[in-house]
Formats: structure tokens, sequence, C-alpha cells
């Protein structure tokens, strides 16, 4: 039987291994969109509302060149008290962003979305909360000292899956999903699509 392709259109790394260790094939193309204009004309709307269409947004962008292909695209917005956050731009703003959500619950508002052929034939969404607790600015210099550069590959400045597990009161929600994909839906999905065994 043959399978149409998998394309990932994200440029993140968490989402390519999510796939990667679920045994999926796929090759990586990022979107280059305008995320901010996306954002900006968001702004007032729902989170999720914004966060399927930079999801849908990257999907079609790569979908135009690879027509053929099952093409996935993947977005995430961070909000909290009605404020979005945004990845990091470097160490300091890091650090700011995760003092503003210490003490505070979250919420990530997650897209995922597959296109074929330019045309949106699934998505799904799923917005995890989370609770960071009231952390000492030692434990939060050390943390960053520890995790570094990567975490501004990260909207909240965290890896739940590794050091930044310690951050958290409490957490509802899909763990794939606060990676940035979720993986149970999106691989029953391609499973109906032919793309994975059955």
């Amino acid at each position: 039987m043959n399978r149409p392709p998998l394309v990932l259109a994200s440029a993140s790394a968490a989402r390519a291994r999510l796939l990667r260790e679920a045994g999926v094939e796929f090759a990586v193309e990022p979107a280059d969109i305008d995320e901010t204009a996306v954002k900006i004309s968001c702004r007032g709307g729902e989170p999720m509302a914004c966060a399927q269409a930079l999801a849908a947004a990257k999907a079609r962008a790569i979908s135009a060149r690879h027509p053929d292909a099952l093409v996935i695209g993947a977005d995430q917005i961070l909000a909290a008290g009605g404020e979005w956050f945004d990845k990091p731009a470097d160490l300091a703003a890091a650090r700011a962003q995760l003092r503003a959500l210490r003490g505070r619950t979250h919420s990530l508002a997650t897209s995922v979305c597959v296109c074929l052929g330019s045309a949106v034939r699934w998505r799904w969404g799923s917005e995890p909360r989370l609770t960071m607790r009231d952390f000492s600015d030692g434990f939060l210099d050390s943390y960053i000292a520890a995790e570094g550069a990567v975490l501004l590959g990260s909207v909240g400045a965290y890896r739940l899956e590794a050091v930044g597990v310690q951050l958290f009161a409490a957490v509802e929600g899909d763990h794939f999903t606060i990676q940035g994909l979720p993986l149970i839906e999106l691989l029953a999905y391609l499973r109906e699509a032919g793309a994975l065994c059955s």
C-alpha cells in the first residue's frame, strides 16, 4: 500500500522528537509565515482560535509545495489572566516571564492541523492548564543556569519533560499536548488517513 508522505511544518525540536520517538517517518520543513501578523489579527479573541489559525497557516504554506503529502502544522498560545506570552527572546526575558507566571495558573492553547493539497483535512485542539508553584528567586536562578538557551525554544520557557517539572504545583492535561503536539489524537488520524499502519 502506498502511504502518503508526512511533512512536519515546524521548527520545533520537541514536536519532531515526539513524532520520531513514536516511530513515525517524516520530513521536516519549517513554515516561514508571519506569526506576528497572525497573532495581531487574533488579539481580542480566544487563544485557541489563534493557535488554530497559526497551525493551519503553517500547514497550508508547506502543503502548497508538497501537494501529495500530509502536512502537519501545530502551534501553542500561552495565556494567563488575559495576557498572551511568546517565546522569550533571551534568558533575561525567560526569567521575567517565569516570574510573571510564578504562583499562577496558565493555559496552553494547543492546535494541530493536517493539510493535503492545501486543504485542511483534520484539526484538533486542547487546552492543558498548568499551575506554577511559588518558587524562590534562588530556585529560578539555578533553573535558568541548568537549562540555559534551550528555554528560548519554548513558549513557556520550560520543558515539563525535564527539570521544568519542578516549577509546577499542578498540571491538568495531556503531557504530549503540553510538549506541543496532541500525539495520541494525531496518530489516530494518521492511521485513519492511511499514513500509518493500522
